[in-house]
């Protein structure tokens, strides 16, 4: 049977997930016992071998690819001769477990409770891309074929910031061939509707570290003689950023694109009970610029913030020091056109000006990702989750995080659209991580639905 003479109905699609969820959450279970920690190396090789042979037992030639990092598990099966071809990104690395006393269930012991599943790397993102190789799966056990081709891509580095992701796609352009990027990894909206993704923030991170004298004096006997490494720290955070929230180092909005009139729209429409999020965050009002919306905040506009500032005394009571050193570790978050490398230079340029002694430490990056909304495949990928969930999913045109979306839309040139599976509670990087069981069934459904639309695309 060709891939023209396949009926893809999604009905018994459907109706084969349905019979199979038992048999799909035993298997996500299995997959979540292994640990693939990497930021210690703990289970990645184990966990990329794995996942070689789930893909091979799904007809996909398989490769197992080699990076000067962990393994990429990439796995190609073109069953459709003229249809689009679609990668499915995920990633099998998972964030270290700590603190362990916080979890109720042990971390690598997935279970079951009040129709959640708990277990690290649940949500973020094992139990995501699974439902994509379920829905593989699902797919060609009722049609024996897949409605397009696809590529599936699993990294083992995501959660240490994708280093080696932008040389593989260079490196691999050939095996990356494709028309389209979907990935599934976040929560939907706090409201529990799907959400159907345009782009992601970028970030970079790094580290001021200030010095005074070569030890910690007392600042009875040495105050306004010698340095204090805190305050050369405050005021050179304080020339960063003024109490109006406009970042100040020059040149910082250079390359800050305005909305399109579609993207305008679509932030504009997204619903947020303003109210409501102050009084779950215990706030009395958002950060400056006060006017500036909420959802412009997280897709429009650079931020820049202290993660730490740390120095001197920090105990109980007091203690009459004058530090010898202070560190402050800062991230920004870019938007579309802003890059790392750009931004780098602009904050390094900015410190040896204000505050030339005070050593400034890169710590990596992220550029940005950005997917017209007005894509040809918008609403093929609008119309499968519509007819997988029974409502129309929420248009973001940038979620206020960051992923490497932009190895697929910069190095790559694909359009690329996040479709998360997730619930908002997911507390994904922190102790007792969960994901709904019937949103991992219902991803299992969108996953198939998703490729089911996309293949009756009619390429140029």
């Amino acid at each position: 049977m060709n891939n023209q003479d396949a009926v893809f109905n999604l009905q018994s699609v459907f109706e084969y997930v349905e019979k199979n969820r038992e048999n799909f959450i035993d298997r996500l279970c299995n997959y979540l016992r292994m640990p693939s920690i990497s930021a210690h190396g703990e289970g990645i090789a184990e966990t990329g071998q794995f996942l070689s042979e789930w893909l091979k037992g799904l007809g996909l030639e398989t490769e197992l690819i080699p990076t000067a990092g962990w393994p990429v598990v990439c796995g190609r099966r073109k069953d459709a001769p003229g249809k689009p071809t679609v990668i499915l990104y995920g990633h099998y690395d998972v964030q270290p477990p700590d603190p362990l006393e916080a979890w109720i269930s042990p971390p690598f012991e997935p279970t079951i409770r009040n129709g959640r599943l708990y277990a690290r790397g649940v949500g973020d993102n094992k139990g995501q891309h699974s439902a994509q190789l379920f829905a593989i799966e699902s797919l060609l056990a009722c049609s024996g074929k897949l409605p397009c081709n696809i590529i599936v891509l699993l990294e083992g580095e995501e959660e240490v910031g994708s280093p080696n992701m932008p040389e593989f796609a260079r490196t691999h352009k050939d095996k990356l061939a494709a028309d389209l990027v979907i990935i599934s990894d976040g929560p939907v909206d706090v409201s529990g509707r799907s959400t159907l993704e345009f782009g992601v923030r970028g970030v970079v991170s790094f580290e001021l570290r200030a010095r005074g004298a070569n030890k910690d004096l007392h600042s009875g006997n040495w105050g306004g003689v010698a340095p204090n490494p805190l305050w050369t720290l405050v005021h050179l955070l304080a020339s960063m950023k003024n109490d109006k929230g406009e970042i100040t180092i020059d040149g910082i909005y250079d390359n800050v694109q305005k909305p399109t009139e579609l993207e305008h729209e679509a932030l504009a429409n997204l619903p947020i009970d303003i109210e409501a999020v102050k009084r779950n965050l215990g706030l009395i009002h958002f950060d400056q610029p006060i006017e500036r919306p909420y959802f412009d905040r997280l897709a429009l506009w650079p931020t820049l913030t202290i993660n730490g500032l740390h120095g001197g005394y920090g105990g109980q009571g007091s203690k009459t020091v004058l530090p010898h050193e202070a560190v402050a570790k800062c991230d920004i978050r870019l938007v579309e056109a802003q890059s790392v490398e750009e931004i780098f230079a602009k904050v390094e340029a900015h410190v040896k000006r204000v505050a030339p002694d005070v050593e400034f430490i890169r710590q990596g990056g992220m550029d940005p990702s950005k997917t017209p909304l007005d894509s040809p495949f918008t609403k093929p990928i609008f119309e499968a989750i519509v007819e997988a969930q029974g409502e129309e999913p929420q248009i973001v045109p940038a979620m206020g995080g960051s992923l490497p979306n932009y190895v697929f839309t910069k190095t790559l040139g694909l359009h690329t659209f996040l479709v998360p599976y997730a619930n908002a509670d997911e507390a994904n990087h922190a102790p007792n991580e969960n994901l709904e069981v019937e949103r991992f069934i219902m991803g299992i459904k969108t996953g198939a639905a998703m490729l089911v639309h996309v293949g009756k695309f009619k390429k140029d």
